[in-house]
């Protein structure tokens, strides 16, 4: 594969050169977070331009693409609005000084700005480890642009060369049971997500209940992820599947080395 260097990454070097001075070494976690940020420096400052309407996405991630966006405004002067996915979204937005609208004010976005839990070699993405799926799956189809920016962990050749993945069903919570039983009978398992800080089951922004399904690995190199997200939307009580299949448009994915990996829809570029 082709590899294209975007100068962008100076951000990690800097913070690889910081820890030799100091003399620590970098543990993963912080590793990982510079790689986060250089996709989403890179991507923030390719992509956007002045006068655009852009989706912001959720996630960690998300935090450097917020960021980096919000110093080219004031460096720029650029005129950006920007429609949150979720409320880290919105609080985002707004604790970056950045324009806050929303659909009904503006129905049609120049780009989205997202993360993703996996992305495989054709871009489909398993998202919704956040619980914001469904809002964000609304914006990406509302722009004209879908971008992803993720660290080079999440990046995969199929999803099942992963031991473990799962795909978030957000339902109403009146039929989590009937879905479940319904997911677990096409195979694998299905979980109701629980909440990190309360008793009970997480509730997404929309009031509802998350199903996580445990995919069976064995059948995920030959699954149609199309058909599948298709059967399950289908499902009465489903609002919507972690499954992003045809949707984005290009993927910039940090690297361990600092360098940025660009892949648009149908090749990859590093």
């Amino acid at each position: 594969m082709l590899r294209r260097l975007f100068r962008h990454s100076a951000d990690l070097s800097s913070v690889l050169r910081g820890s030799k001075r100091k003399g620590l070494i970098m543990d993963s976690a912080k590793a990982l977070d510079a790689c986060k940020k250089a996709a989403a420096v890179a991507a923030v400052n390719e992509l956007v331009e002045d006068n655009q309407a852009i989706g912001i996405g959720s996630g960690s991630t998300i935090v450097h693409a917020v960021e980096r966006l919000a110093e080219r405004v004031k460096q720029e002067g650029l005129k950006i609005t920007c429609v949150p996915t979720s409320f880290q979204a919105r609080q985002l937005i707004l604790d970056n000084g950045l324009v806050l609208t929303d659909l009904d004010q503006t129905p049609q976005l120049d780009l989205a700005i997202d993360g993703a839990d996996l992305v495989d070699s054709k871009l489909t993405l398993i998202k919704g480890g956040g619980g914001c799926h469904t809002l964000e799956k609304i914006i990406a189809d509302s722009s004209k642009k879908f971008a992803v920016v993720a660290d080079y962990s999440k990046l995969v050749d199929f999803f099942g060369h992963k031991k473990e993945f799962k795909i978030p069903v957000e339902v109403l919570s009146v039929v989590n049971q009937t879905v479940k039983i319904w997911l677990e009978g096409k195979g694998g398992k299905a979980m109701i997500r629980p909440a990190t800080s309360k008793m009970g089951p997480t509730i997404t922004d929309n009031g509802n209940f998350i199903l996580d399904w445990h995919f069976p690995q064995q059948a995920a190199d030959i699954c149609d992820w199309a058909k599948i997200a298709q059967s399950v939307k289908q499902k009465p009580g489903v609002i919507e599947t972690g499954l992003f299949v045809d949707m984005a448009d290009v993927a910039y994915v940090g690297e361990s080395d600092g360098r940025v990996t660009k892949i648009n829809k149908g090749k990859v570029k590093k």
